[in-house]
């Protein structure tokens, strides 16, 4: 089943980019991100942000994702550090980033994030037949009958 349910947190994520992200230790509230994804480097993504951002500091952090659906839920659990490779600015500028930043490029409050990912908790809604007709009769569900549970690492995936 891991595998299977990385495979769909990844498609969705890719369909939806959008996610809340917070440093864990840190008393401010999530706030929303657009990652940046690469389909070769499932261990990591990357946010654009400015350095006066909550968390451009970086550190332990808590990304929580819901698909466009709302047929997947997760947790996702890492370390956020700026990157220092420029290529990858290159690699994902767009029209949508350049508008957040008045010089460019080179504005010197861009940062890049990088989140290197430890694992996420994910949960899947797939109403089985069965499972809907015992939630609507309030009939004990069993496992799998309304979605999947998991906790995956995603340590140095892909």
């Amino acid at each position: 089943m891991s595998e299977s349910i990385r495979r769909r947190m990844w498609e969705s994520m890719a369909d939806s980019p959008y996610l809340m992200l917070k440093l864990r230790h840190a008393d401010d509230h999530a706030e929303p991100m657009v990652a940046q994804l690469d389909k070769n480097a499932e261990g990591e993504f990357w946010f654009f942000t400015k350095r006066s951002n909550r968390v451009a500091s970086g550190g332990p952090a808590m990304a929580q994702f819901v698909s466009k659906g709302h047929d997947l839920f997760c947790c996702i659990s890492g370390t956020l550090t700026p990157e220092q490779d420029p290529s990858v600015i290159d690699r994902y500028w767009s029209n949508g980033v350049e508008a957040w930043y008045p010089q460019g490029r080179d504005d010197p409050d861009l940062l890049v994030m990088r989140f290197e990912l430890d694992d996420a908790e994910i949960w899947t809604r797939d109403s089985s037949f069965a499972g809907l007709f015992k939630l609507m009769a309030g009939q004990p569900i069993r496992g799998g009958e309304l979605g999947e549970h998991e906790t995956i690492s995603l340590a140095g995936a892909g």
